[in-house]
């Protein structure tokens, strides 16, 4: 299946603009009162990157301590794997809820990928999955465009969990937020399947 460049007035848009102004105009946000801040770089939203995976729900879970950049530990429990197919190869990442609400709905989704360093946050990126009506388990759907990277990236100070090493993608995941100024290697040929 092709992908295929989807428009710029959807939602993943939206949720862009509202990110940039939150970041430009909130006091709480790291980059309040930087006037060169005129927007975060992302990837063009492509369809490649809206995945379906299969959700297996984790039995027994045990909490698990993720390192952050401040050298603390934050407790997670993990929620199920999702495993799905990315540049034709399988992958799968775990997903994550906080001890507070072990059931959700919204669930935390740290990765690092083969862009982690050259084209987006060297420590890794994340992803907020919210669960729907669709249960515990089963087929979901993880996009993408959604990636964002952590607090740590923009400024100091901040206390960011880093992916565990089963949650590093052996692909390049060419979609969500990079870094500035950072050149899209996948041209428009590649990037609509041709």
């Amino acid at each position: 299946m092709a992908a295929t460049e989807l428009p710029t007035a959807g939602a993943v848009a939206t949720w862009r603009a509202a990110k940039d102004d939150y970041l430009k105009n909130h006091r709480t946000s790291p980059l309040y009162g930087d006037d060169s801040f005129g927007g975060l770089a992302y990837y063009p939203e492509t369809s490649q990157f809206r995945v379906a995976a299969q959700l297996e729900r984790t039995a027994d879970a045990e909490p698990v301590l993720l390192a952050t950049s401040t050298g603390d530990e934050r407790m997670y429990l993990p929620y199920g794997v999702a495993r799905f197919q990315l540049g034709g190869q399988d992958q799968s990442l775990v997903l994550y809820a906080t001890p507070d609400a072990p059931e959700g709905p919204r669930l935390f989704v740290p990765f690092r990928d083969a862009t982690s360093g050259p084209e987006t946050y060297g420590a890794g990126r994340y992803l907020e999955f919210t669960l729907e009506d669709e249960g515990a388990a089963g087929p979901v759907t993880l996009d993408f465009n959604y990636a964002y990277h952590p607090y740590c990236a923009y400024a100091e100070g901040y206390s960011c969990p880093f992916p565990p090493s089963s949650n590093w993608l052996s692909q390049p995941v060419r979609a969500g937020e990079k870094l500035p100024d950072t050149a899209d290697p996948a041209g428009p040929a590649e990037r609509s399947g041709a």
